[in-house]
């Protein structure tokens, strides 16, 4: 991670402009793209820094969607699935316009009820080269294919079986 310049000092938070919501290193937060019709970014912040001005930066990890990734969305993506990727970037922390969660597919598919600002990821996703880790997932059914937290899993659609 980069160094903090001469000038610039590190801050343990950042609130969200007309909120009270506080937004620390490790959170995740949504971040609303130009184009309105597309859904917020979803990012976890990896340091808060000002400058002399009190200008907000903040470095951020980037969470691709399915849809953004080489191969696309498939049968088993979850409709709150992200993949947490390998690119890093700066951003004003003006664009920060809400907190979210991202939790791992365990937790996420024991909630009760999923919120709109809870997702999960069970993959990193390595951007430059499309690829993933793990590349394999824990398959539940005969004709291999991952669970997909959303459906209740009664009858394999693929297979027929019961599972």
């Amino acid at each position: 991670m980069a160094k903090t310049k001469p000038g610039k000092k590190d801050l343990d938070s950042y609130t969200i402009k007309g909120t009270n919501k506080v937004v620390k290193v490790g959170d995740c937060v949504l971040m609303w793209p130009m184009d309105s019709e597309k859904q917020p970014y979803v990012t976890r912040v990896e340091k808060i820094e000002a400058d002399h001005r009190n200008n907000v930066k903040v470095w951020v990890r980037w969470y691709y969607r399915p849809e953004e990734s080489i191969g696309g969305r498939r049968q088993f993506h979850g409709a709150k699935e992200l993949f947490l990727s390998d690119h890093y970037d700066v951003q004003s922390a003006h664009t920060i316009e809400g907190k979210c969660v991202v939790h791992s597919f365990k937790n996420y598919a024991k909630l009760e009820n999923v919120g709109a600002e809870d997702y999960f990821c069970r993959f990193e996703h390595k951007a430059a080269i499309g690829g993933f880790t793990p590349d394999r997932v824990v398959v539940y059914c005969k004709c291999e294919m991952p669970y997909n937290p959303d459906d209740l899993m009664v009858q394999c659609e693929g297979c027929k079986d019961c599972s």
